[in-house]
């Protein structure tokens, strides 16, 4: 496939990126010992080398991929804690011979949010719309993946997660007033220059015009 240089850098990138994913999905297979996080690791992990093999396509054929990355569904919020969790605390261990499911657990949610966001620069970066549109699908394969294991986590008590006080969600409420227009363009279209506006209100007769 024709590309610019700079995509062809990010294309070998990506394709390193996933390699190292993929093999690090099978380690993971192999040492997970909670059969819930198995069969999660195991049910992302055929989409992980379809990816891989559209990136291949891509730097082979002059076509590009013809293929349509098959993205997961995002999965169902979870309540979260109204109180603040016990978080188990967590030790870096210098030597391993294997790891334990908080570890592969974190390891697998770090690199699906590098891999996001490398796929959100790269689409940035793409000048062809076949391929920004596989970086793009690639994006959200790997937010929603790494949404499910973060509940996972949570759940475990591997990862803080609390609800924000109520008293700052207000003050952010109140920071922030909400745009009257809908199509705010359309009110340069009359020759006249927009109404001044004080903070707070709404202008009779133009909300979301």
């Amino acid at each position: 496939m024709q590309m610019l240089t700079h995509e062809m850098a990010e294309l070998n990138e990506l394709l390193l990126s996933c390699t190292n994913s993929i093999q690090s999905m099978a380690l993971f297979l192999n040492q997970a010992q909670d059969q819930e996080l198995r069969d999660m690791i195991a049910r992302h992990y055929a989409v992980h080398v379809q990816d891989y093999n559209m990136k291949v396509e891509f730097a082979k054929q002059q076509q590009g991929s013809t293929d349509t990355l098959d993205v997961p569904p995002l999965p169902s919020m979870q309540p979260m804690p109204m109180h603040p969790m016990s978080v188990q605390p967590v030790q870096p261990q210098i030597k391993l011979q294997q790891l334990d499911d908080r570890a592969i657990t974190t390891s697998y949610l770090l690199t699906l949010k590098r891999a996001g966001r490398e796929y959100a620069w790269a689409a940035f970066e793409t000048s062809t719309v076949q391929m920004r549109t596989f970086l793009e699908d690639a994006f959200r394969m790997c937010s929603h993946q790494a949404f499910e294991v973060w509940q996972y986590a949570v759940r475990k008590g591997w990862y803080a997660a609390q609800q924000a006080p109520a008293q700052a969600v207000q003050n952010l409420a109140q920071t922030y007033q909400e745009v009257p227009y809908h199509q705010p363009a359309a009110q340069y279209t009359s020759g006249s220059q927009p109404q001044a506006q004080q903070p707070g209100m709404t202008m009779p007769g133009h909300r979301y015009q």
